[in-house]
C-alpha cells in the first residue's frame, strides 16, 4: 500500500481575516455546516457506489467510516444513534 503524504493547505489573507472577524458561535456554526456536508457527500457517494445498499446500510458506513461522536459516545450513527448491539 502507497502511503500519501498529508497536505497542509494555508488560509489565504482574506479568508483568515473572514475568519477572525467572526465570532466563536459562528465558526462553529461553519464547522457544523461543514460537518454535515461531509456526511451528505459519504452517503451520496457510498449509495453510488453500493446501490444495492439500504438506507440502514449506507448510514452504518457513514457512522464507520467517520469519527465518533463528539459528546463522548462510542460509535453511533450519522444521526446520533447509539450503536447497534450485536
Amino acid at each position: 500500500m502507497k502511503i500519501r503524504r498529508p497536505v497542509v493547505e494555508l488560509l489565504d489573507t482574506e479568508s483568515a481575516e473572514v475568519l477572525q472577524s467572526q465570532s466563536p458561535g459562528e465558526r462553529l456554526a461553519v464547522a457544523f455546516g461543514m460537518w454535515d456536508t461531509a456526511r451528505l457527500m459519504l452517503a451520496g457517494t457510498l449509495r453510488q457506489q453500493h446501490p444495492d445498499w439500504n438506507e440502514e446500510q449506507i448510514q452504518q458506513e457513514v457512522a464507520n467510516r467517520l469519527p465518533p461522536d463528539s459528546e463522548g459516545g462510542e460509535g453511533g450513527n450519522a444521526q446520533g444513534a447509539p450503536p447497534a448491539t450485536p
